[in-house]
């Protein structure tokens, strides 16, 4: 399992592709902050709560300079089907080689209702304007969640 990162680490670059079938590169947000969440599958409850949250706080955010980019092992058509049957305007990226994933230590072995399990780890990163990590937690819950990391990141 890769370790884990931590404030001051450089944020792994990745590329992958959007629910719009486009590329989209970490390097492309280079001179702005940027929110990185990963999240287990479109379309669940958990996480549907979570990319509603950061679709309605994304004003918010955005006046504090952050964009954000929600990324789970989902192919682009099933992110395609989650933003419009929710609305979403995040953007939205698909790693199913789970490469990106790894490169954070957000997938590996984690607790599912008491047995241990591999998969994904709910993480949130928070990436300033250099590449650099300000942020980042491990295990987050779903719900709350934004609310928590405007608290964090010392937002309104």
């Amino acid at each position: 399992m890769t370790e884990r990162l931590s404030p001051g680490d450089t944020a792994p670059d990745f590329t992958l592709t959007s629910d719009t079938g486009e590329q989209v590169s970490l390097a492309d947000y280079r001179g702005r902050k940027v929110i990185v969440y990963f999240y287990p599958s479109a379309m669940t409850p958990g996480c549907t709560k979570q990319a509603c949250d950061f679709t309605e706080s994304l004003d918010s955010l955005k006046v504090a300079g952050y964009d954000v980019i929600g990324i789970s092992p989902d192919k682009p058509e099933k992110l395609a089907k989650f933003r419009q049957r929710d609305s979403l305007t995040i953007t939205l990226l698909s790693d199913p080689e789970k490469s990106v994933l790894t490169s954070y230590a957000a997938f590996g072995e984690k607790k599912l209702y008491g047995k241990v399990v591999e998969g994904v780890i709910r993480s949130t990163f928070a990436i300033d304007e250099e590449g650099v990590i300000t942020l980042a937690l491990y295990n987050v819950r779903a719900t709350g969640h934004v609310a928590k990391l405007h608290k964090d990141l010392h937002l309104a």
